[in-house]
């Protein structure tokens, strides 16, 4: 089971707001707990500030998708930026070069179930991660 994904696209500051929001709205229509919905907006928001940071433009899309077990909610950071130079530095806790806290990526990891990375230098980055609906 799959659906056809929404998205936001992440432009300016006030795109990560609206990314999160409709991450955890589309949470709670499928069931999320309200501990699970803040997890999942707490991720989306990592990922659409890397965006906004470091790559100025992309996008996040959100897709429910499932099998004969369970559903879950698929989040996508896709953009065009710089790529990650040293994937395994910036998976390492407490990295950042924004000044941060550098919970970063690493942090989203924990927070979803699944969790993908793919980076080419000068062509860009795509986060694939899963969130699973527990029941």
């Amino acid at each position: 089971m799959t659906t056809t994904p929404s998205y936001v696209q992440i432009k300016k500051e006030w795109d990560i707001v609206a990314a999160r929001q409709m991450g955890r709205e589309k949470a709670k229509d499928l069931g999320f707990g309200t501990v699970d919905q803040a997890r999942i907006a707490t991720a989306i928001s990592e990922l659409a500030r890397n965006i906004y940071l470091y790559a100025q433009k992309g996008m996040v899309s959100f897709e429910i998708v499932g099998d004969m077990n369970r559903i879950g909610l698929k989040v996508i950071a896709a953009d065009e930026g710089p790529g990650i130079a040293d994937l395994s530095k910036v998976m390492e806790d407490g990295y950042s070069t924004s000044g941060g806290l550098g919970a970063g990526l690493p942090g989203v990891k924990r927070l979803m179930d699944d969790f993908d990375i793919v980076s080419e230098r000068d062509k860009g980055t795509i986060i694939t991660s899963i969130k699973w609906v527990r029941k």
